[in-house]
């Protein structure tokens, strides 16, 4: 079933190609891009007296807490798998949470500020915690969703996190798919779907029943962010009526739009930056090529000013802050470098260094990520991001296809690690926002609508042409590279187009649509009937999910595949790695296959990332030979 494909059938946008400047990057370890950070996900408490974070101990990462002017302490000790989710309960207390094996069935546990009074608060077997809000005006309680009377759904708790009690504060109808609070943790408004219409439901108290206020078919997108500081109406960001989503103001009573806070013309427009002390919001953000502020609020405004002048040519975001608003945690980043976390003080404009997040790593070693566009083959334009080596002239590349997972998601502008160690072994790396990505806008999202294996694929196809066509990439040496989704598309590219690629690596991907559909976590249950719309209906669309899936067409397969799984992931069962394998080896096509007893959906423990990333290495050397 190989797609014949022609240079003409689409359009280029040209690429100016980059003198080469400086040396090329001295080789780095595999595991520098890989090991876990020395400090990460730092949190400020309520009361600014505590700063938190994620270290490394015995290779996994656990919470300290230390004194805004002291030294660490170390208060969990986990050295099975990493803490990756922790949240400031109180002044006093840390809720995190943790799965068994990648399983994806969190536990909410809390623990003291010092390291004592630790707590399993969600001890139910198979039952996921979701965490809804820390609720700050109330120093005794969070607000979690429990899916533990029924699999399928979630209901709202009161969580004590001194006693463990559970209150029930909202019970699932069956259907509500996000809970919303207001500013005094109230649970005060809900969306719900019935797989394909969804429904934003509203009360004015928790003693009365939700009705429907705004019934929408699942392509528009109504989502509440917040409530306004009065409690009266809702910030959300909304497509209806409109192909890019804006961010607006609705009286949830009615339905009605009041006001578009904020719309762009080429994106869409997400998400919010509320001020709970002075009850404002104060800047909007959307991402272009890279994220951009529309500020409403000139203390704010001139704030980020400042960080833009002490971190110059770094990306900065706030990650936490304190209740006065006088402390802020800062993240500064950018393509090169993992970048570092600072303390902010609005008094004097002052900045206190917290930690590097991989100090070893050398920013001169590092590539640069540029966004690029091409047209696809249709007139679309394909946004997508392309690292090349340093130092290396830009022709005749072994180049890395490396298609993101999703399908509804995008890739960033960022410091991305697997761009940065290819690069660094001297592979060109290009990342594509193929249709069906989030971010462009209804039309592009839906252009991507049973389309995989298709219209997705041959966006993806056309980017590689086009690299070719630029004399950047040599048409022997392609590689396509994916997990989740992109492990999907890796598949289909060496399946579908097996001239255009030299081998292909699938992690965590799905090889059989009718086995993937058909495996979901019961909690997805609801969402069918959409998946269904966007990527095909099991018995109506049969013929196309034969089409489209690899496993079928596994005779076409010319070259080598690479396989790496959990066998613990509740999202791409092992099942789809299993049986591409053996279908595989039936054939004697090549194929190497690495799997994980104690992973999910995706690598987590370091030594495992290890492993995958040093027999992906070694596979592209092998079927990508540099000259």
């Amino acid at each position: 079933m190989q797609r014949l494909l022609s240079l003409f059938l689409f359009s280029f946008i040209s690429l100016p190609l980059v003198s080469v400047s400086g040396e090329a990057a001295k080789l780095v370890p595999m595991e520098d891009f890989f090991r876990n950070p020395e400090k990460t996900g730092y949190q400020i408490s309520y009361n600014g007296r505590y700063v938190s974070f994620l270290a490394p101990w015995e290779s996994r990462l656990n919470i300290f807490v230390e004194k805004t002017n002291g030294n660490p302490s170390q208060i969990t000790f986990k050295s099975d798998r990493d803490i990756m989710r922790y949240y400031w309960a109180n002044n006093a207390k840390l809720v995190y949470f943790e799965d068994n094996g990648g399983d994806e069935n969190d536990h909410m546990f809390v623990i003291d500020v010092n390291g004592d009074g630790k707590r399993d608060l969600t001890p139910f077997p198979g039952v996921k915690a979701v965490f809804i809000d820390d609720l700050q005006k109330d120093s005794e309680h969070v607000l979690v969703g429990l899916n533990v009377r029924d699999k399928s759904i979630f209901d709202a708790y009161q969580v004590n996190v001194n006693t463990g009690e559970l209150r029930l504060v909202a019970e699932n109808p069956g259907d509500v798919m996000t809970w919303v609070t207001d500013h005094n943790g109230k649970v005060r408004a809900a969306l719900a779907t019935d797989g394909v219409d969804q429904i934003f439901l509203y009360r004015e108290t928790e003693n009365e029943p939700f009705k429907p206020v705004i019934k929408t078919n699942f392509k528009e997108s109504f989502e509440p962010l917040a409530f306004t500081y009065d409690n009266k109406k809702i910030y959300a960001n909304s497509n209806i009526g409109r192909d890019k989503s804006a961010v607006v103001v609705v009286d949830p009573n009615t339905g009605k739009e009041e006001k578009v806070i904020y719309e762009n013309p080429d994106v869409d427009v997400y998400n919010i930056m509320l001020s709970d002390k002075y009850k404002k919001l104060v800047a909007v953000s959307y991402v272009t090529d890279k994220l951009h502020y529309v500020f409403f609020d000139e203390k704010t405004k001139r704030m980020f000013a400042d960080f833009d002048k002490q971190f110059p040519g770094l990306e900065t975001r706030i990650t936490s802050q304190n209740k006065e608003e006088d402390m802020f945690i800062l993240r500064t980043f950018s393509d090169k470098t993992r970048g570092a976390y600072y303390l902010y003080y609005t008094k004097g404009k002052k900045v206190k260094k917290l930690a590097d997040v991989s100090s070893w790593l050398d920013e001169g070693n590092m590539a640069e990520m540029r966004p690029v566009e091409y047209r696809s083959r249709d007139g679309l334009t394909i946004h997508g991001y392309l690292t090349l080596p340093k130092g290396l002239e830009p022709k005749d590349l072994p180049i890395v296809v490396i298609p993101h997972g999703g399908p509804w998601a995008r890739d960033y502008w960022s410091y991305d690690p697997e761009a940065q160690f290819l690069a660094n072994r001297g592979y060109g790396v290009l990342q594509i926002n193929y249709r069906g990505s989030t971010g462009y806008g209804r039309s592009f999202w839906e252009a991507g609508f049973k389309e995989w294996g298709k219209a997705m694929q041959d966006d993806i196809t056309d980017g590689v042409q086009w690299l070719i066509a630029q004399g950047v990439a040599d048409p022997t040496r392609i590689a396509i590279y994916g997990a989740s989704y992109g492990g999907y598309a890796a598949l289909a590219g060496v399946t579908f187009t097996p001239n255009l690629y030299a081998c292909g690596v699938s992690y965590v991907g799905p090889s059989n649509l009718f086995t993937l559909l058909a495996s979901f976590p019961p909690y997805w249950e609801p969402l069918l009937k959409q998946m269904y719309e966007q990527v095909g209906d099991p018995i109506a669309d049969k013929k196309l999910l034969e089409e489209v899936s690899p496993l079928f067409h596994v005779e076409e397969i010319k070259v080598p595949l690479l396989i790496a799984q959990g066998a613990n992931d509740p999202r791409v069962k092992q099942q789809e790695s299993d049986q591409i394998v053996a279908a595989l080896k039936e054939r004697n096509l090549p194929v190497e296959y690495l799997l994980k007893e104690d992973e999910g959906h995706g690598f987590v423990k370091e030594e495992n990332r290890f492993d995958f990333y040093r027999k992906l290495e070694s596979f592209l050397e092998k079927h990508l030979k540099r000259n």
